[in-house]
């Protein structure tokens, strides 16, 4: 058996159709049909598109992704001829979370439109989370206080660049910078400006074409706590940001 022979057995089942009437909605006898749902051939690529066609669903998602363990009622179309993004849901159905984990996170740039490695992810599900496809992702605490190292932020999947919000937070996945947690400023005709918490660091800008996926922040997993010689370690930084601003300004005037 093959993914692709048990998923067209398991939407058929799910629609409550007959094989007779698959098989005639696309063009083929319901013999041929039987032998590609019990895995014993393989179709051709006309034959696979017709199939996909027929029940809505890419062909990189029936020949590699277990369509038992999505909701493929709200599956998520991505841009740039990009696979469907599937939500992802226990057998209560409830939403899961996928956690991109510390250790392997910048290996998520070359992963993310990969659903054999997004299968690879753990997962956990938060029953107040609902209603969105949501990821957990490891966040840098110096730039985005107070999150440390070992935080981690679950995100909401962003469909359009239009829903960001100023002064919001979001997960960006940039071929750049790989994932990053910074706060939304404002639009621009070829980028977006977003900036972290700390004021140490600058705003920057994203350009567009660098952007690979936008995820809203929708809560956090914080799995260490700060220690109190740490805020005040925080509060230098912030000072010294402050001096650095003023001398920045000096020199403005200056010139």
């Amino acid at each position: 058996m093959s993914i692709f022979s048990d998923n067209i057995r398991f939407l058929r089942h799910k629609k409550s159709l007959s094989q007779q009437s698959i098989a005639e909605n696309i063009g083929i006898s319901r013999v041929r049909y039987a032998k590609y749902e019990d895995g014993r051939s393989e179709p051709p690529f006309d034959v696979l598109l017709n199939i996909s066609k027929y029940f809505s669903i890419s062909i990189d998602l029936m020949l590699t992704l277990d369509v038992r363990k999505y909701s493929l009622e709200d599956t998520i179309k991505l841009p740039d001829n990009r696979i469907v993004l599937p939500i992802r849901v226990d057998h209560n159905g409830n939403d899961q979370i996928e956690v991109v984990p510390h250790k392997t996170s910048m290996g998520y740039l070359k992963g993310y439109g990969d659903p054999e490695y997004i299968e690879s992810l753990d997962i956990i599900s938060l029953p107040f989370l609902k209603g969105g496809k949501f990821r957990a992702f490891p966040a840098d605490g110096d730039s985005m206080p107070p999150y440390k190292d070992g935080t981690y932020i679950v995100g909401k999947y962003v469909e359009d660049l239009s829903d960001l919000k100023t002064d919001r937070t979001y997960v960006f996945i940039t071929s750049n910078d790989g994932i990053s947690y910074k706060r939304f400023q404002f639009h621009e005709a070829d980028g977006i400006w977003v900036k972290a918490d700390n004021s140490f660091y600058e705003p920057y800008k994203i350009l567009l074409p660098e952007i690979k996926e936008i995820w809203e922040f929708a809560c956090s997993i914080n799995t260490k706590e700060y220690e109190p010689d740490e805020f005040s370690e925080r509060n230098m930084q912030n000072f010294i940001a402050e001096i650095k601003s003023d001398i920045r300004h000096i020199k403005e005037r200056i010139i």
